[in-house]
């Protein structure tokens, strides 16, 4: 077999052999007009109106005249049933775009409906780019930055850390602008606010000059890497792990500045074929006899490298659906955490396909980032294709984030209450105290929201 790329590896067709078909439709039932379903059609919900406002002004107008329990949704990409509500849905849609930008400063002031993939180019042409993003990069500014939503590095913060001002519009209709200087402590919560505090409407960033990457990738074994994960992340800009399960080896992804020309060439369709014929065949395979047969695969798969702008190269398309559970534990636990999800998968013979990832996360100063306080951490994630029922395998994995400290992503798949969650966050109680100064009557909260917040009534 001619040796395979990485595109092709990470690619959206052999996505699609690797993690299993999407083909068939998420739900074989007409939904009623007003009905709403997240990216992955795991939750769905049948609020009782949708509103979505053209201005600040007619959202706070709303705000102050409606009545009932609310919800905002972005662009629907969480996992956890943040958004579902029988309430009114308050869609932001249309806050979008570039409100003003400081070419000294590299700031730049975005509606916080405005989708991170559509700022890259809007940020590129005033000559700055974002300092960091996530893997995937279809959500709106708030979605991702009340989920806390990260990308790679440990000396890079989640996107939240990287706001300086904020307009936050409560549900009493109020309008306040927040930043470091102005109420501080509100500032910290609306950072990472899981949508329980108001709408933000507005977000200013900390960006910098527009600048161009350069990624590497290999394939190397699993336990190397990770004896050799700290050198490798103080010698790149950004590193990280996608391990193969049911394989000793993980695709391992080495981004770094450079002055490089853009070269960033499509995957073959020979390369697509060749990928996508091999995983097809191992896949009826039975779990326990895998492991041969993924790694010879992974051998095959030789070192690439692209080179393109920043937002270009730090995000990913991923047109197949999947749902998802990330926790993120201290940089110390990391490894020894990793290495027990792996060997429970192997153990259980749990079929599962799908990689996992793994990457270091800066600390901040936010109530509820993943990595808010003195410590980082290291984000560890596991999905499962949106077709199959995800419950068994995360049920199964869950248990060992929480024996390593783990918080998890607010956007992801978790089972955590307000007790537990309590203890994992040293500004918790603080930020739910606000959370009931702001919303007294729990008009933002729905049933996951008052889990979260160990509120029974």
């Amino acid at each position: 077999m001619s040796k395979l790329t990485r595109r092709t590896f990470l690619g959206n067709t052999a996505l699609a052999a690797f993690f299993g078909t999407t083909s068939r439709a998420l739900s074989s039932v007409q939904d009623p007009p007003l009905s709403w379903r997240n990216w992955s059609g795991g939750e769905v919900s049948y609020p009782i109106s949708r509103y979505s406002p053209a201005t600040e002004e007619q959202l706070a107008r709303f705000f102050a005249t409606s009545h009932g329990l609310l919800r905002p949704v972005g662009s629907g990409h969480s996992f956890s049933p943040l958004v579902p509500t029988d309430g009114h849905l308050v869609v932001i849609d249309q806050l979008t775009g570039l409100l003003a930008q400081d070419e000294g400063r590299h700031l730049a002031t975005f509606a916080a409906g405005t989708r991170l993939s559509d700022m890259g180019p809007v940020l590129a042409g005033v000559g700055q780019g974002m300092l960091n993003l996530p893997d995937i990069d279809r959500q709106t500014l708030a979605g991702a930055t009340a989920t806390a939503t990260h990308g790679t590095g440990i000396d890079f913060k989640c996107l939240s850390g990287y706001v300086t001002g904020l307009r936050l519009i409560t549900v009493d209709g109020g309008v306040r602008d927040l930043d470091t200087s102005s109420e501080p402590d509100l500032f910290a919560a609306a950072c990472v606010s899981l949508g329980a505090l108001g709408v933000v409407s507005r977000m200013t960033l900390q960006n910098r000059a527009a600048y161009r990457l350069k990624q590497r990738t290999w394939v190397e074994r699993t336990s190397t890497l990770l004896q050799d994960f700290d050198s490798h992340m103080s010698a790149h800009r950004h590193f990280e792990l996608f391990p193969l399960v049911h394989s000793d080896y993980s695709m391992a992804l080495a981004t770094d500045e450079t002055d490089e020309a853009i070269n960033n060439p499509a995957a073959s369709p020979e390369e697509d074929a060749a990928f996508d014929n091999a995983m097809r065949g191992f896949m009826m395979i039975p779990p326990s006899l895998r492991r041969p047969l993924i790694n010879t695969l992974a051998e095959q798969i030789g070192p690439s490298e692209r080179v393109d702008t920043s937002y270009k190269i730090l995000a990913n398309i991923r047109n197949n659906r999947f749902n998802e559970m990330e926790y993120s534990v201290p940089v110390e636990a990391g490894s020894d955490c990793l290495q027990e999800i792996l060997a429970t998968i192997q153990d259980k013979q749990v079929d599962v396909v799908f990689p996992l990832e793994y990457r270091y996360v800066s600390r901040d100063d936010t109530m509820l980032g993943m990595s808010s306080g003195d410590e980082d951490h290291a984000a560890i994630s596991i999905h499962r294709v949106a077709t199959e029922d995800y419950r068994p395998y995360f049920d199964l994995i869950e248990p060992i984030f929480w024996k390593y400290g783990g918080r998890p992503h607010w956007g992801k798949i978790h089972s955590l209450g307000g007790e537990q969650l309590a203890g994992l966050y040293p500004r918790f109680d603080e930020f739910a105290a606000i959370r009931r100064a702001l919303d007294p009557q729990g008009r933002l909260l729905n049933a996951h929201l008052r889990k979260v917040f160990g509120e029974t009534t």
